[in-house]
Protein backbone atom coordinates (compact mmCIF):
# COMPACT_ATOMS: atom_id res chain seq x y z
CA UNK A 1 0.00 0.00 0.00
CA UNK A 2 1.39 3.42 -0.92
CA UNK A 3 1.63 5.88 1.94
CA UNK A 4 -0.40 9.06 1.76
CA UNK A 5 1.97 11.92 0.78
CA UNK A 6 2.81 14.49 3.43
CA UNK A 7 4.48 17.07 1.21
CA UNK A 8 3.14 20.59 1.32
CA UNK A 9 1.44 20.59 -2.05
CA UNK A 10 -2.03 21.51 -3.13
CA UNK A 11 -4.46 18.87 -1.95
CA UNK A 12 -5.54 17.85 -5.43
CA UNK A 13 -1.87 17.36 -6.41
CA UNK A 14 -1.36 15.08 -3.41
CA UNK A 15 -4.38 13.01 -4.39
CA UNK A 16 -3.35 12.92 -8.06
CA UNK A 17 0.18 11.74 -7.34
CA UNK A 18 -1.03 9.16 -4.84
CA UNK A 19 -3.37 7.64 -7.44
CA UNK A 20 -0.66 7.89 -10.12
CA UNK A 21 1.67 5.83 -7.92
CA UNK A 22 -1.08 3.37 -7.14
CA UNK A 23 -1.83 2.60 -10.79
CA UNK A 24 1.73 2.72 -12.09
CA UNK A 25 2.40 -0.48 -13.98
CA UNK A 26 -1.18 -1.71 -13.52
CA UNK A 27 -2.87 -3.51 -16.39
CA UNK A 28 -5.62 -1.79 -18.41
CA UNK A 29 -8.95 -2.21 -16.68
CA UNK A 30 -7.44 -2.20 -13.18
CA UNK A 31 -9.88 -0.25 -10.95
CA UNK A 32 -8.81 3.09 -9.51
CA UNK A 33 -9.87 3.95 -5.95
CA UNK A 34 -13.32 5.47 -5.70
CA UNK A 35 -13.87 9.15 -5.01
CA UNK A 36 -15.47 8.24 -1.69
CA UNK A 37 -12.36 6.28 -0.61
CA UNK A 38 -10.08 9.17 -1.52
CA UNK A 39 -12.28 11.74 0.23
CA UNK A 40 -12.09 9.71 3.43
CA UNK A 41 -8.38 8.97 3.08
CA UNK A 42 -7.26 12.56 2.49
CA UNK A 43 -10.00 14.39 4.37
CA UNK A 44 -10.70 16.67 1.41
CA UNK A 45 -13.80 17.78 -0.49
CA UNK A 46 -15.18 15.60 -3.27
CA UNK A 47 -14.46 18.43 -5.74
CA UNK A 48 -10.75 18.22 -4.85
CA UNK A 49 -10.72 14.50 -5.54
CA UNK A 50 -12.64 15.00 -8.78
CA UNK A 51 -10.05 17.56 -9.94
CA UNK A 52 -7.24 15.08 -9.25
CA UNK A 53 -8.99 12.25 -11.09
CA UNK A 54 -9.92 14.53 -14.01
CA UNK A 55 -6.23 15.36 -14.44
CA UNK A 56 -5.32 11.67 -14.76
CA UNK A 57 -8.20 11.09 -17.19
CA UNK A 58 -6.96 14.00 -19.27
CA UNK A 59 -3.44 12.54 -19.28
CA UNK A 60 -4.88 9.33 -20.68
CA UNK A 61 -3.90 7.25 -17.63
CA UNK A 62 -7.47 6.65 -16.44
CA UNK A 63 -10.80 6.24 -18.19
CA UNK A 64 -14.32 6.50 -16.79
CA UNK A 65 -16.90 3.83 -17.58
CA UNK A 66 -20.42 5.17 -16.88
CA UNK A 67 -22.19 3.14 -14.22
CA UNK A 68 -19.06 1.16 -13.33
CA UNK A 69 -16.29 3.47 -12.17
CA UNK A 70 -12.80 4.63 -13.13
CA UNK A 71 -10.14 2.27 -14.46
CA UNK A 72 -6.61 2.23 -15.84
CA UNK A 73 -6.99 3.31 -19.47
CA UNK A 74 -6.36 1.06 -22.42
CA UNK A 75 -3.67 2.17 -24.88
CA UNK A 76 -4.98 4.44 -27.59
CA UNK A 77 -4.58 2.96 -31.04
CA UNK A 78 -5.42 6.02 -33.12
CA UNK A 79 -2.36 8.20 -33.53
CA UNK A 80 -3.14 10.53 -36.41
CA UNK A 81 -6.89 11.19 -36.57
CA UNK A 82 -7.59 14.88 -36.21
CA UNK A 83 -10.15 15.78 -33.54
CA UNK A 84 -11.55 18.94 -32.00
CA UNK A 85 -12.08 19.90 -28.37
CA UNK A 86 -15.51 18.24 -27.99
CA UNK A 87 -14.30 14.83 -29.17
CA UNK A 88 -11.03 15.20 -27.26
CA UNK A 89 -12.92 15.73 -24.00
CA UNK A 90 -15.33 12.87 -24.74
CA UNK A 91 -12.38 10.50 -25.15
CA UNK A 92 -11.12 11.61 -21.75
CA UNK A 93 -14.49 10.90 -20.15
CA UNK A 94 -15.37 14.58 -19.76
CA UNK A 95 -18.37 16.58 -20.94
CA UNK A 96 -17.45 19.47 -23.23
CA UNK A 97 -19.32 22.76 -23.00
CA UNK A 98 -19.02 25.93 -25.03
CA UNK A 99 -19.67 29.58 -24.12
CA UNK A 100 -19.45 32.03 -27.01
CA UNK A 101 -17.48 35.19 -26.22
CA UNK A 102 -17.33 36.60 -29.76
CA UNK A 103 -19.30 35.56 -32.85
CA UNK A 104 -19.21 38.09 -35.66
CA UNK A 105 -18.27 38.83 -39.25
CA UNK A 106 -14.97 40.67 -39.70
CA UNK A 107 -12.50 41.62 -42.40
CA UNK A 108 -9.49 39.34 -42.58
CA UNK A 109 -6.20 40.86 -41.48
CA UNK A 110 -2.99 39.96 -43.31
CA UNK A 111 -1.99 36.97 -41.15
CA UNK A 112 -5.49 35.44 -41.07
CA UNK A 113 -5.86 36.00 -44.83
CA UNK A 114 -2.58 34.19 -45.53
CA UNK A 115 -3.52 31.29 -43.25
CA UNK A 116 -6.94 30.86 -44.90
CA UNK A 117 -5.58 31.45 -48.43
CA UNK A 118 -7.91 34.40 -49.02
CA UNK A 119 -7.38 38.08 -49.82
CA UNK A 120 -6.83 40.60 -47.06
CA UNK A 121 -10.12 42.34 -46.27
CA UNK A 122 -12.24 39.35 -47.30
CA UNK A 123 -15.02 38.40 -44.89
CA UNK A 124 -14.20 35.91 -42.15
CA UNK A 125 -16.13 34.52 -39.20
CA UNK A 126 -14.49 35.31 -35.86
CA UNK A 127 -15.63 32.84 -33.20
CA UNK A 128 -14.09 33.03 -29.74
CA UNK A 129 -15.26 30.61 -27.05
CA UNK A 130 -14.62 29.62 -23.47
CA UNK A 131 -14.47 25.81 -23.42
CA UNK A 132 -15.32 23.91 -20.24
CA UNK A 133 -14.92 20.25 -19.30
CA UNK A 134 -17.28 18.92 -16.62
CA UNK A 135 -18.14 22.54 -15.84
CA UNK A 136 -14.52 23.61 -15.23
CA UNK A 137 -12.86 26.16 -17.58
CA UNK A 138 -10.33 24.30 -19.73
CA UNK A 139 -9.36 26.64 -22.56
CA UNK A 140 -10.13 29.81 -24.49
CA UNK A 141 -10.40 29.04 -28.20
CA UNK A 142 -10.15 31.89 -30.73
CA UNK A 143 -10.94 30.76 -34.28
CA UNK A 144 -11.27 32.36 -37.71
CA UNK A 145 -13.18 30.70 -40.55
CA UNK A 146 -13.63 31.62 -44.20
CA UNK A 147 -17.14 32.96 -44.79
CA UNK A 148 -16.93 31.93 -48.45
CA UNK A 149 -16.85 28.29 -47.35
CA UNK A 150 -19.45 28.75 -44.60
CA UNK A 151 -22.23 31.01 -45.88
CA UNK A 152 -24.92 31.68 -43.26
CA UNK A 153 -22.87 30.07 -40.47
CA UNK A 154 -23.63 32.85 -37.99
CA UNK A 155 -27.36 32.69 -38.70
CA UNK A 156 -27.85 28.98 -37.98
CA UNK A 157 -27.13 29.00 -34.23
CA UNK A 158 -23.68 28.33 -32.85
CA UNK A 159 -22.93 24.60 -32.40
CA UNK A 160 -21.10 23.00 -29.49
CA UNK A 161 -18.68 21.25 -31.83
CA UNK A 162 -17.11 23.23 -34.66
CA UNK A 163 -15.76 20.09 -36.33
CA UNK A 164 -19.19 18.44 -36.29
CA UNK A 165 -20.62 21.57 -37.93
CA UNK A 166 -17.86 21.53 -40.56
CA UNK A 167 -18.46 17.83 -41.17
CA UNK A 168 -22.15 18.53 -41.83
CA UNK A 169 -21.03 20.84 -44.66
CA UNK A 170 -18.52 18.34 -46.04
CA UNK A 171 -15.60 20.33 -44.63
CA UNK A 172 -14.41 18.27 -41.68
CA UNK A 173 -10.66 18.94 -41.25
CA UNK A 174 -8.55 16.03 -42.46
CA UNK A 175 -5.15 17.35 -41.38
CA UNK A 176 -3.70 20.26 -39.45
CA UNK A 177 -0.50 22.01 -38.47
CA UNK A 178 -0.23 22.65 -34.72
CA UNK A 179 2.32 24.78 -32.91
CA UNK A 180 2.41 24.24 -29.14
CA UNK A 181 4.18 26.67 -26.84
CA UNK A 182 4.41 27.44 -23.13
CA UNK A 183 3.07 30.88 -22.19
CA UNK A 184 1.71 32.78 -19.18
CA UNK A 185 -1.88 33.97 -18.86
CA UNK A 186 -2.66 37.65 -19.24
CA UNK A 187 -5.31 39.22 -17.00
CA UNK A 188 -8.21 38.74 -19.43
CA UNK A 189 -7.42 35.11 -20.19
CA UNK A 190 -6.71 34.36 -16.52
CA UNK A 191 -10.12 35.71 -15.56
CA UNK A 192 -11.82 33.57 -18.18
CA UNK A 193 -9.94 30.43 -17.11
CA UNK A 194 -10.32 31.20 -13.39
CA UNK A 195 -6.59 31.16 -12.70
CA UNK A 196 -4.16 33.77 -11.40
CA UNK A 197 -2.62 36.20 -13.93
CA UNK A 198 0.83 34.98 -14.89
CA UNK A 199 -0.11 31.31 -14.41
CA UNK A 200 1.45 28.89 -16.92
CA UNK A 201 -0.73 27.99 -19.90
CA UNK A 202 -0.35 25.97 -23.09
CA UNK A 203 -0.91 27.82 -26.36
CA UNK A 204 -1.90 25.74 -29.39
CA UNK A 205 -1.95 27.54 -32.75
CA UNK A 206 -3.67 25.50 -35.44
CA UNK A 207 -4.20 25.73 -39.18
CA UNK A 208 -6.68 23.02 -40.20
CA UNK A 209 -7.45 21.83 -43.72
CA UNK A 210 -10.23 19.84 -45.35
CA UNK A 211 -8.09 18.09 -47.97
CA UNK A 212 -6.47 21.06 -49.74
CA UNK A 213 -8.79 23.78 -48.37
CA UNK A 214 -7.72 25.76 -45.27
CA UNK A 215 -10.91 25.91 -43.18
CA UNK A 216 -9.80 27.06 -39.74
CA UNK A 217 -7.04 29.07 -38.17
CA UNK A 218 -7.19 29.19 -34.39
CA UNK A 219 -5.33 29.94 -31.18
CA UNK A 220 -6.32 28.01 -28.06
CA UNK A 221 -5.06 28.76 -24.55
CA UNK A 222 -5.28 25.77 -22.18
CA UNK A 223 -4.91 25.67 -18.42
CA UNK A 224 -1.60 23.92 -17.81
CA UNK A 225 -2.88 22.52 -14.50
CA UNK A 226 -5.86 20.86 -16.18
CA UNK A 227 -4.71 19.81 -19.63
CA UNK A 228 -1.97 17.52 -20.94
CA UNK A 229 -1.17 17.69 -24.65
CA UNK A 230 -0.73 14.07 -25.73
CA UNK A 231 1.25 13.26 -28.89
CA UNK A 232 1.67 9.64 -29.95
CA UNK A 233 4.39 8.88 -32.49
CA UNK A 234 5.42 5.78 -34.35
CA UNK A 235 8.50 4.94 -36.36
CA UNK A 236 7.18 3.64 -39.68
CA UNK A 237 10.58 3.07 -41.28
CA UNK A 238 11.48 -0.52 -42.18
CA UNK A 239 13.48 -2.19 -39.40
Amino acid sequence: MIAVPERRERKHVQVREYVRGLIEGAAPGFPAPSERELVQMFGVARMTVRQAMDALVIEGLLERVPGRGTFVARPRSETTRLIGFTEDMARRGLLAESQTLIARREKAGPSVARALAITGGDAVIHWKRLRRANGVPMCVEDAYLSEVLLPGFLQTGMPTSLYAALAARGLRPTWAEDIVSAEVADEETAGQLEIAPGSPVLEVSRRAHADDKPVEVSRSIYRADRYTFLVQQRDTRPS
